[in-house]
């Protein structure tokens, strides 16, 4: 189940889970009247006088209408469940569960699928070499995914890959919901309450316990009811359009290969001077090399504070490194002798091969650069914005989701003549869907003309006596 991300700040696919709402905090003792302490046992069962009950009562837990299905992990049951999903009909549900957090990988450790007429089916993709029959029993379907950026790339590794889906996720955000993780909308819109344990599990264990098992089978079991409400609603708002060429683009997502990762480091900006910088690589690849090997998450060998620690002390003995204040975890004394290499690595690393402190880039510059380096830019840039925003609140969509951040940035920081023409074949070009290339256009344009520098008067000589 994908967590609650909060609409009122830019999405970001690793947020947590929202945390519950705090209770609210008891009356505070008159002062003026000594407490009984039977009252106080009483008044800790009773309601405060004041307070008003709420009427409605609390959703009812979304539970398997069949049962819990049994795990499909071998060749026989997956001809079985291939032959029940072809005989189905309507779009089928996918929901795939990975070890985040435990393993390197982000491979799919077990697949969940619905669709009407067949029920539900667990599969366990670890114990086949192909997953084919699956992909060839659901050609030309539509796939129910929530937040389907984050299981595509999963899902492709194993041989599976929609030629149609729709995204409860993005559609909730498209329609305007400030909460679009799964449970949330099914509450809002199905009316039940969804169980919340077993999200952060490492789904690499075997055998998959019972209750996990269920957790999973309840991801997909409302996914098309949910997909059938959102899917009006756009209608009913003229977004159905908008959502089209959304899914469409989504069906050729691949994941974001980042240039120099390491620089991702948590207390890099604590670093200082570029031979500590490569001793924080050095160390971070190292890290990297060895969760690939072991196939576990780097954080479970050393943490970035450690990487840090390391790096900024520049130990050269075993004593030394181990005895570094800050540099600990689990991989810590097992992988020692590879931590000092690291580091004598980047001790002795020559001048020219040591990384600058801020990398050059095919983007633009940081936002809160503009100003200082061109005014100008960083007018449009402003009036942009605010435009953007106000459109936000008038169609009912976030800001980031009517238009990349990244590609209005990289519009306005060298952009073409404000006409909209030119505008628009610059979105285009950053891969802006045709209905956000409509929408966004006029504001761009107005941003580049609004803030454009004054031309230059031609000088006017001196009157000269008697002329």
């Amino acid at each position: 189940m994908r967590p609650d991300p909060d609409l009122s700040a830019p999405a970001d696919p690793a947020d947590p889970a929202d945390p519950a709402d705090p209770a609210d905090p008891a009356d505070p003792a008159d002062p003026a009247d000594p407490a009984d302490p039977a009252d106080q046992v009483a008044a800790a069962d009773d309601p405060p006088r004041d307070a008003v009950p709420d009427p409605t009562p609390p959703a009812p837990l979304l539970g398997l209408r069949d049962g819990l299905p049994p795990l499909t992990d071998t060749p026989p049951g997956l001809v079985d469940a291939c032959r029940d999903l072809a005989a189905a009909t309507g779009p089928v549900a996918i929901d795939a569960e990975r070890a985040s957090g435990y393993r390197y990988s982000s491979r799919a450790y077990l697949i969940q699928l619905r669709r009407e007429g067949a029920g539900t089916f667990l599969v366990d993709p670890i114990g086949f070499d192909s997953l084919d029959p699956l992909q060839e029993a659901l050609a030309g379907t539509e796939w129910i995914l929530h937040a389907a950026t984050q299981d595509l790339a999963c899902l492709a590794e194993v041989g599976l890959v929609p030629s149609a889906l729709f995204d409860t996720e993005l559609a909730g955000r498209l329609l305007g919901y400030p909460r679009v993780g799964l449970a949330t909308l099914v509450e809002t819109l199905l009316g039940y309450s969804m169980k919340k344990e077993h999200s952060a599990a490492d789904w690499s264990t075997r055998p998959l316990p019972g209750p996990w098992l269920e957790y999973a089978a309840l991801d997909v079991e409302v996914l098309v009811e949910l997909r059938d409400v959102l899917a009006a609603e756009l209608v009913s708002t003229g977004k159905d359009e908008w959502a089209r060429q959304e899914f469409d683009a989504l069906r050729s997502f691949t994941p974001a290969v980042r240039h120099e990762p390491w620089r991702r480091t948590s207390g890099l900006h604590r670093v200082r001077g570029r031979r500590l910088l490569a001793a924080v690589r050095e160390l971070w690849e190292t890290r990297d090399e060895l969760a690939q090997e072991r196939d576990v998450s780097p954080g479970r060998i050393i943490g970035d504070g450690a990487i840090v620690a390391a790096a900024m002390a520049m130990p050269t003995t075993r004593a030394e490194l181990l005895g570094t204040r800050g540099f600990h975890g689990r991989g810590a004394q097992r992988y020692s002798d590879r931590w000092l290499e690291a580091l004598e690595r980047a001790g002795t690393m020559p001048e020219e091969d040591l990384p600058v402190r801020a990398p050059r880039t095919d983007g633009p510059p940081t936002p809160r650069a503009w100003a200082e380096r061109d005014p100008v830019a960083a007018e449009r840039l402003t009036l942009a914005r605010d435009a953007i925003a106000a459109l936000s609140d008038e169609v009912g969509v976030p800001a980031e989701n009517l238009v990349s951040p990244d590609t209005v940035r990289r519009v306005l920081w060298t952009p073409p003549e404000p006409e909209a023409e030119a505008v628009a074949d610059r979105l285009s070009s950053y891969g802006a869907r045709a209905w956000q290339v409509e929408l966004v256009t006029p504001l761009l344009v107005d941003a580049i003309a609004g803030a454009a520098p004054e031309p230059d008067l031609p000088a006017v000589a001196d009157a000269q006596p008697g002329d």
